[in-house]
């Protein structure tokens, strides 16, 4: 029986084949973008790929990029990507996303808006109907004023926790806190929680990658599913 890990490695690698030498590439965050990050790292060492840089989203992914040899560089230096491969948390039919759960929202949204390409991989059990039914939306927040935060996100109709809980709470790589809303419905009109979130103060971002993916790949038990927007 295939894990769980073996599919989000299939996944993974499979996105990796769309890369050329000479691309800058958006370097996700998380368990399944990993993956690609390795393999885009033993390509380069193996001389089938050259010229490549990559721009991480997130600590983590650049000191696993450096492991693996992978130039690095920034939005600064490069503006546009070429193409981003990440994870995510749920994929809706039309290919939206709810992502953050590895706590990297705010620089994977801003990397993956500026991709000529992104491609979202996953196993076949991140795949929803309605987003918000199975995984929560995280929601980065500034440390001050978060309680308050939290009280203005339940009268949406969620359930929000401090990520890591008020003895040891999740700060992200941005120095803010992330508050894990839960809709026990699922989300009705994740466009208009979109725009609420945005125009929320002290709300620094969110979860819901809305119109970004371009492209998923997906592994399940019967193979794999490439999947278009």
């Amino acid at each position: 029986m295939t894990s769980v890990n073996d599919l989000k490695r299939q996944a993974a690698e499979k996105a990796v084949d769309f890369v050329e030498s000479g691309m800058v590439l958006g370097l996700g965050t998380g368990s399944t973008a990993s993956y690609a990050v390795q393999k885009i790292g033993e390509l380069l060492q193996a001389g089938k790929l050259r010229g490549i840089v990559g721009v991480p989203t997130s600590e983590a992914t650049a000191a696993l990029a450096r492991q693996y040899g992978i130039p690095l560089s920034s939005l600064a230096d490069h503006p546009v990507i070429d193409l981003a491969i990440d994870g995510a948390d749920e994929i809706d039919p039309h290919l939206d996303l709810i992502k953050g759960l590895g706590g990297a929202l705010l620089r994977e949204k801003m990397i993956e808006l500026e991709a000529r390409r992104f491609i979202v991989v996953a196993d076949a059990g991140k795949l929803v109907d309605r987003l918000g039914t199975r995984s929560p939306v995280p929601v980065e927040v500034t440390r001050f004023g978060w309680r308050h935060q939290a009280r203005w996100l339940e009268s949406l109709g969620c359930i929000p926790n401090l990520r890591g809980g008020e003895s040891d709470p999740f700060i992200t790589d941005n120095g803010n806190y992330i508050l894990d809303c839960t809709f026990p419905n699922g989300i009705d009109n994740p466009a208009e929680l979109d725009t609420i979130l945005h125009n929320r103060t002290g709300v620094v971002e969110h979860g819901l990658f809305l119109g970004m993916a371009t492209d998923a790949v997906v592994a399940g038990p019967d193979g794999l599913r490439l999947l278009r927007r």
